[in-house]
């Protein structure tokens, strides 16, 4: 069955207006009124109701305008849903009246009337979208393919799916007409500019968090729910918990998606006959959690839970203090990284843990090795085929197919430019390393048999890591019960003495995700025993929410 194209333009009828005008205030604006300024958070919605309104866009071309908003028809993409900031300016055009629906109004709208919220959320959706394909946005990353800063900016801005363009100084001459015309000298690179408003010299992520608008948390903010890390687990529960009328706030130390967001290409999930990406997959989730009045704020870390009353205090690295009734420990995993000289000054410089659109553009035409056999590599092997010259995969066991899908096994098998090392690992790193920074870059790598420890150099010049996890959960108080691997013990993986330890006074024992802790659950693959799959990664998210509606039940938090 085929799906009916989205309208980035629908046009309301009268008795839909009627309905709209329920949940804002009309307003008389003059032509030339500015409504929403580049760069304003948690914006009205706006719909016109006479004249015309008008979109325009900073480009390195100038002021351009992009759209102009008639009776009926109403402004803004998905940042008027996510409240992050604005990345056009609106103004009033033609004279007229326009309904404004400030941003709490506009959430309750989304949750009260399935017809409308449906056509918000498409509509807004496929203007960010077109906005990522355009050729030049509104925000552009200046810098060298090498530079880690600019590595980690991107990475940022994609996950959260802010559209942007990258320029390298020494390949684009755009760069240098924008650096000349902003008065950015080579010393103050790498940039990033926001439109005409905002230029950012060597961002750290935070400044780009604080600037988009992507953690809105006060300190001392409050919810029924803090659902830590925003993984399939992590958006799976603040989907569902927000769904069913709790409050949550969700937090992420990088942005929405986990390891899942980093594959390239998932074929084996429900739904999606013909695959999806970890990144779609997470962007699609996130904006539902938020429909639905979630708070997600990122990259903010935990750093430490104290119990407070019948409530718990959550403390973040910035020194925020958030307090909730119960917490979701959503915090996933990492790669493990290679014990191997220089694997750190190399990392975002040839090094890399995720094998996403970002990578396959650094990497066009290059040699590249994959180390690991799960099914995460052997997607990112597929994805990288298409644009590199070769892929190997490293891996220690003999038989790839004791950990990796049938199906992807034969892909790797059939695509020609894909290369299987069985039993071999990276045992040196190679590359430039000199005075300027930016010129440090990874450029050849030894790979090691482990039966005949036979060494083959290799003229690849980056590196993709998927190899064991280690779980996020470092910064939990001792008595939340851990394997001695560090994952969360849950319902019956726990023992007495975990519960003697942890001082558990209910006369209930611990539900299936429930710690050592009372209504501190673990989903996901933080918890012992997971199975590190996107699909039972979602089951565990949802199905934790009954648990946790069932535990707040028993509690008098007056």
């Amino acid at each position: 069955m085929s799906t009916p194209p989205i309208d980035v333009n629908y046009t309301f009828g009268p008795h839909e207006l009627e309905q709209l005008k329920l949940y804002g205030e009309v307003h008389y604006q003059k032509s030339g009124e500015m409504l929403i300024q580049e760069g304003d958070r948690q914006i009205d919605m706006l719909i016109t109701l006479s004249g015309y309104t008008e979109i325009f866009v900073e480009t390195p071309d100038g002021k351009k305008r992009v759209g102009w908003m008639e009776r009926g028809q109403f402004a803004g993409d998905i940042s008027v849903l996510t409240g992050q900031s604005a990345l056009a300016t609106t103004s009033m055009g033609e004279p007229g009246e326009v309904l404004h629906i400030n941003h709490e109004s506009f959430q309750r709208l989304l949750v009260e009337n399935s017809k409308l919220s449906d056509i918000f959320v498409n509509s807004l959706s496929a203007r960010r979208a077109f906005a990522r394909q355009a050729e030049h946005g509104t925000v552009i990353v200046i810098g060298a393919a090498q530079d880690r800063t600019v590595f980690v900016a991107r990475d940022l801005l994609a996950k959260h799916d802010v559209p942007h363009t990258w320029l390298d100084p020494d390949q684009d001459e755009l760069a240098t007409r924008l650096m000349a015309a902003r008065g950015i000298d080579s010393k103050d690179l790498p940039c990033v500019l926001r439109g005409a408003s905002l230029t950012l010299s060597k961002p750290t992520p935070g400044q780009l968090s604080d600037v988009f608008g992507l953690d809105l948390l006060p300190d001392g903010a409050t919810a029924d729910v803090i659902v830590v890390g925003a993984g399939p687990a992590g958006l799976a529960a603040s989907v569902y918990a927000a769904s069913e009328g709790l409050t949550v706030l969700t937090l992420d130390s990088t942005g929405p998606g986990g390891q899942a967001g980093t594959s390239s290409k998932i074929e084996n999930y429900l739904g999606f006959p013909t695959g999806v990406s970890g990144q779609e997959l997470a962007e699609r989730a996130s904006i539902q959690a938020q429909k639905f009045g979630a708070r997600l704020a990122t990259p903010v870390k935990a750093s430490a839970l104290d119990k407070e009353g019948q409530a718990y205090c959550l403390s973040l690295e910035d020194g925020r203090k958030l307090k909730a009734k119960a917490l979701v420990i959503a915090t996933g995993a990492q790669y493990r990284r290679l014990p191997i000289n220089n694997l750190e000054h190399y990392e975002g410089r040839g090094i890399y843990y995720g094998a996403t659109p970002m990578e396959a553009q650094l990497c066009g035409g290059a040699e590249v090795a994959i180390v690991g056999a799960g099914n995460s590599a052997g997607q990112g092997a597929v994805f990288l085929s298409q644009t590199a010259e070769k892929v190997h995969i490293l891996y220690r066991r003999a038989d790839i197919r004791e950990t990796m899908s049938e199906y992807l096994v034969r892909r790797l098998e059939e695509t020609p430019n894909i290369i299987l090392h069985p039993e071999t690992e990276i045992s040196e790193l190679h590359g430039i390393e000199g005075a300027d920074p930016l010129n440090d870059r990874l450029t050849e790598t030894t790979f090691k048999n482990c039966v005949t420890g036979a060494l083959q150099r290799c003229e690849t010049a980056f590196v993709f890591l998927f190899i064991g996890a280690a779980p996020f959960t470092e910064w939990l108080p001792d008595t939340v019960a851990s394997d001695d691997k560090g994952f969360l013990k849950t319902g019956r993986d726990l023992a007495n003495i975990d519960l003697v330890r942890a001082d558990w006074s209910l006369e209930r024992m611990p539900s299936n995700y429930e710690t050592s802790w009372p209504r501190i659950y673990a989903v996901g693959d933080a918890r012992t025993g997971s199975v590190k799959r996107v699909a039972s990664a979602v089951g565990e998210g949802s199905v934790v929410v009954s648990d946790v509606h069932r535990a707040l039940a028993e509690i008098d938090f007056s």
